[in-house]
């Protein structure tokens, strides 16, 4: 039995919608084996389907379809860390956990571009997938089932803190908030940010993330559908984060710090706590740069 890594990641990243993503250190595990059935099971309490429609098994048969192998069956075990439907990736970690662990356990037939390809085509966009196979800062564009990107290195003096509220929000619902069109003005206004930010992460320049981060594609319409998020955002800036933006879809708000703030976290507890935010979880991450990898072979059977 293999194991597989898989980080969290956080897209968008204010003003990059469907085009900007990074991996954080919070990680889901995959134990995967070819079986002559399917059983699938949860490390922990975190309710998953355990037949042929859970998302690990589908993503690993549709590469083992892709490679012309048949495949009979698959014991899976997961540990979920990333929370899911809130905006830290979940969904892009099952699918890059299952070609990740299947084209290992096929004797690694296709190369890390070509992964890269069947996950953001399974997944519909690149911002997710590409960063939890790659690690890293990623700005990626899907075009015609190819992924063109660039991989950006984070240096470690940043805190990626995750406000995760009590309630999830579904990508699907979370998109129907969205406008069908905008305006020249808006578009413009996005693409200088998204340039901005990308740019203002790898070169260390994070006096320009509060500007970088702003956007007018999808968070003004999204920020009413997280209750309480307005108030959280001004506590991460009144305590001295140089940005704060919606967190993929949501409903996780990210605020960037610098880790030298010691205090942030505890002051962002306080903070919730006296906006009734009690139940809200708090996670101090930072960028990691290595994505998705197998991490041992495993000699023990499936339990």
């Amino acid at each position: 039995m293999i194991k597989v890594q898989i980080p969290a990641t956080s897209a968008n990243i204010g003003s990059g919608f469907d085009s900007l993503g990074l991996a954080v250190t919070m990680y889901n595990d995959i134990e995967m084996e070819e079986s002559d059935r399917v059983e699938i099971c949860a490390t922990d309490a975190i309710p998953i389907p355990t037949d042929e429609t859970n998302l690990v098994y589908q993503s690993a048969r549709y590469l083992y379809d892709l490679c012309g192998k048949p495949l009979k069956g698959m014991k899976i075990r997961q540990t979920n860390r990333i929370p899911m439907a809130r905006g830290l990736g979940s969904s892009s970690a099952c699918i890059v956990g299952g070609i990740v662990g299947a084209n290992h356990l096929l004797g690694s037939p296709l190369c890390q571009r070509e992964l890269v390809n069947i996950a953001a085509t399974l997944e519909g966009h690149p911002d997710n997938a590409t960063p939890a196979l790659l690690g890293g800062l990623v700005t990626a564009v899907l075009e015609k089932g190819k992924v063109y990107y660039v991989k950006q290195a984070i240096a470690q003096d940043l805190s990626f803190v995750a406000i995760v509220p009590n309630f999830e929000l579904q990508t699907s619902f979370a998109r129907q908030a969205l406008p069908r069109d905008v305006s020249h003005q808006d578009a413009v206004f996005n693409l200088s940010r998204a340039a901005l930010m990308s740019v203002s992460l790898y070169s260390g320049n994070y006096h320009n993330l509060k500007v970088a981060c702003d956007d007018r594609l999808h968070q003004p319409y999204r920020l009413s559908l997280i209750h309480g998020a307005h108030e959280v955002f001004d506590l991460a800036y009144q305590y001295g984060a140089y940005a704060a933006y919606i967190s993929g879809a949501g409903s996780t708000l990210m605020a960037i710090v610098n880790r030298e703030k010691r205090d942030f976290v505890s002051q962002m507890r306080a903070g919730c706590d006296a906006l009734g935010l009690c139940q809200w979880q708090i996670h101090e991450l930072s960028v990691t740069n290595v994505g998705a990898r197998v991490l041992e072979e495993e000699g023990e059977h499936f339990q």
